[in-house]
């Protein structure tokens, strides 16, 4: 438990290096900037920025570890399976965007983080922005993590928590140990001018992730959930400006409950488009799989079939919204020597993809022992128990591997 347990953290740690995180760190950096080099402000804020993501990860951790009790096969960001849940995210990615662009300083959820930072709205938006850092972290499971997750789903409900918790902390580690260091609190610069340029710079990280996250739901949804996101954002643009409107005129002390109302009814019409029922956001399109030449939708089935003719198999676990998957799909699996090597070995190339839930994909996940993507594996030619590789690939690992798995036929 105890090696599990710090796998976890170091996990945690590595996962601000990762793609997931890069648009919280934006928000990470203008949190500490904004106190302007106060070091009860920036302690402050970095223990509300951790106890944030320990909140939201044993949420979600809670939840999971709920629906796998009550036999669901799910997994490791299994949230962003759901289109509902992708295209909320964007929504708020776009919302963060407009708060930090100026349309308007306060509301709108995740990023009312309170232009006072040294009242309670600071410390809350803090908090809020751990819970954030801790949903996007989700599609992404980097070295260390992948054995420390699966443990945590095969134990009691305290000590996967546990490990999850301790995964939380890893998260928030490098935000809350910088703000309890005098020496960065010197070298801050002071509150200024300089700021609101920053906070609209800052706008842009979030702008980026809100289109990664469109481009993930029209892959989920394709035709049907693209233009019902794009109409949401619009209207949610407007609010926003209406809402700003409002309290520009609020501050002038001129009546502002009209401006107001049209802002909360743009909000609620967003709201019923995502709750209705039969919504376009449910639509599911068949998973893509057409990514190198030739490749073969994984299955069991396939896996045993290609085997027994005396072919390695590598089956790449993946999805849309796994920033990793597709890190190691540019740098490794979409390169000539990768291909070279695939067609040198007569190597079966298999692609799972849990874009959208697929409780076979998640079960056979499970069985190994796995619960985030990615996943790689290569079978030996003539079949036996899988090699897995590690998360982040390189290219010369994969290749020996084929290689490996090729020589076992003799």
């Amino acid at each position: 438990m105890l090696v599990a347990i710090l796998s976890a953290f170091l996990g945690g740690l590595i996962l601000n290096c990762m793609p997931c995180v890069f648009p919280i760190i934006s928000l990470k950096a203008f949190g500490l900037v904004r106190q302007g080099g106060d070091p009860a402000l920036l302690r402050r804020e970095g223990l509300a920025f951790m106890g944030g993501s320990l909140l939201a990860m044993l949420a979600l951790a809670g939840v999971l570890l709920a629906l796998r009790a009550g036999g669901e096969a799910v997994g490791w960001g299994f949230q962003l399976q759901s289109p509902v849940i992708v295209g909320v995210l964007a929504l708020v990615m776009i919302g963060s965007a407009l708060n930090l662009m100026g349309l308007f300083e306060i509301g709108l959820g995740l990023q009312a983080a309170g232009q006072g930072a040294s009242g309670r709205e600071g410390l809350t938006g803090a908090a809020l922005t751990g819970a954030l850092a801790v949903v996007v972290a989700t599609p992404c499971a980097g070295p260390f993590m992948a054995g420390a997750l699966g443990y945590a789903l095969v134990q009691p409900p305290l000590v996967g928590l546990a490990v999850f918790a301790a995964l939380a902390l890893g998260v928030a580690a490098p935000f809350t140990a910088l703000s309890f260091s005098p020496a960065l609190a010197r070298r801050l610069p002071r509150p200024g001018p300089w700021m609101g340029t920053l906070k609209h710079a800052l706008a842009f990280p979030m702008l980026a992730a809100a289109a990664w996250l469109v481009w993930v739901l029209d892959a989920q949804t394709g035709s049907a959930g693209l233009p019902l996101i794009l109409g949401c954002a619009l209207l949610l643009a407007f609010s926003a400006w209406i809402y700003g409107l409002a309290q520009r005129r609020a501050m002038a002390g001129k009546p502002a409950r009209g401006l107001t109302a049209v802002a909360m009814l743009g909000l609620a019409v967003i709201g019923g488009a995502f709750a209705m029922p039969g919504a376009a956001f449910e639509t599911q399109k068949a998973p893509r799989v057409a990514r190198n030449e030739g490749p073969i939708r994984w299955s069991p089935e396939q896996v045993a079939r290609q085997t027994a003719a005396g072919r390695p198999v590598f089956v790449d676990f993946s999805a849309a919204w796994c920033l990793t998957c597709k890190v190691n799909e540019k740098a490794v699996l979409s390169t000539p020597a990768f291909k070279e090597a695939i067609a040198r070995t007569d190597t079966a190339f298999m692609i799972a993809d849990s874009t959208n839930y697929d409780a076979g994909i998640e079960k056979a996940m499970s069985e190994l022992g796995r619960t985030g993507l990615p996943l790689y594996l290569v079978y030996p030619a003539g079949g036996g128990k899988p090699v897995i590789l590690p998360q982040v690939l390189t290219g010369d690992l994969a290749i020996k591997a084929l290689e490996t798995a090729a020589r076992a036929k003799g």
